[in-house]
């Protein structure tokens, strides 16, 4: 028998719920359990809420067994490959906080005809404003700057030997032309800089130049990789690319470790190809301890938080709760990036 009952949310309208048992949606971490129960409680009835017993795999693949939703682990360290998949055989729709899908093997999920969505957009000015400020940085060496005040010194004339730029002065190059992309493109043209992209498909309404990649790479004294990782974008920005970089270059990257492999990066510092580099993303995260990155004088380091801003997580928790709230309901859900129909069916 289908019960029937009805759902008020907070923000004033009631939801009509037709089904036979609630939606089992499993949360896996680092998200808090009351974050997400709170998100979900103005469902009532329509959903219940779970989360791993157990740590590591074998909590992950008991959770799975009548798992129908899965809101994705973003660090991780909890993947879904394709034996976890398998293991969830009643998985209707997988949900990532994050714009990164990188920790799901979505082949295996589109084989199931399994929708996944991520969380693309939530993040785009903060990750974008995060990348303006690093060049800032680099440009004028603050960082350094503020490591030899701290032990005592007066850099003053250290700073000005190193030549300190004015950032509306440089030709940016933007490998990636999404959301985030776009946007950084945006603030850095608003500052005066010369701006070019490249992505896969050029679009032909960006304000910015678009140029082929080997190009954009030769002719931007900062380059700002914002592209997704994915098998065609792993090592993009390689040691035979990174020396294509004019003298003196500088590099942001807020894209994902392993587009431009750190040991390429240290290369590139040491032979004086680059002149600096700011890194929110890593080949292994958390960076381990002794890396030479963390002893690297000209590097800007930062543990994969540009788009950690009060506004950007707002953003997410917003995205992930009207997009499984829509699962629930039966409406179609947002930005799938698999092709699969974004109608969510139970199975």
């Amino acid at each position: 028998m289908i019960a029937t009952f009805n759902v008020a949310i907070e923000f004033g309208f009631t939801w009509r719920f037709e089904m036979t048992e609630p939606w089992r949606i499993l949360s896996l971490p680092p998200i808090a359990e009351e974050i997400v129960r709170g998100l979900f409680a103005p469902l009532g009835d329509a959903a219940e809420v779970r989360f791993p017993g157990t740590g590591g795999r074998a909590g992950l693949h008991a959770a799975l067994a009548d798992a129908e939703i899965v809101i994705g682990d973003y660090t991780g360290r909890l993947r879904l490959d394709a034996e976890e998949v398998a293991a969830a055989p009643r998985l209707a729709f997988v949900q990532m906080p994050a714009v990164g899908t990188d920790s799901l093997d979505v082949a295996a999920l589109t084989a199931r005809d399994v929708p996944v969505a991520n969380a693309a957009g939530f993040n785009r000015r903060g990750v974008a404003e995060w990348a303006v400020g690093a060049a800032f940085a680099l440009c004028r060496n603050l960082v350094r700057g503020d490591r030899l005040m701290r032990g005592g010194g007066w850099p003053q004339a250290e700073l000005l030997a190193q030549r300190p730029r004015e950032l509306h002065a440089q030709r940016v190059g933007v490998v990636g032309f999404g959301a985030i992309g776009s946007e950084i493109a945006r603030l850095f043209g608003a500052l005066g800089c010369d701006v070019s992209y490249w992505t896969r498909r050029p679009r032909p309404e960006a304000s910015a130049t678009y140029r082929d990649l080997d190009d954009l790479v030769a002719s931007s004294d900062v380059l700002v990789l914002a592209v997704p990782l994915t098998d065609e974008t792993r090592g993009l920005i390689g040691p035979e690319r990174l020396a294509l970089l004019p003298d003196r270059a500088l590099l942001v990257n807020v894209a994902r470790g392993g587009i431009a492999p750190d040991g390429a990066v240290l290369a590139a510092l040491e032979s004086g190809r680059l002149a600096g580099a700011a890194l929110d993303v890593f080949d292994t995260e958390p960076l381990p301890d002794g890396h030479p990155l963390r002893a690297h004088d000209r590097v800007l380091l930062s543990p994969h938080a540009a788009g950690g801003s009060d506004l950007s997580q707002l953003n997410l928790v917003s995205i992930v709760r009207d997009n499984v709230t829509a699962a629930v309901r039966g409406d179609g859900v947002g930005n799938v990036i698999n092709g699969v129909n974004p109608q969510v069916r139970r199975r």
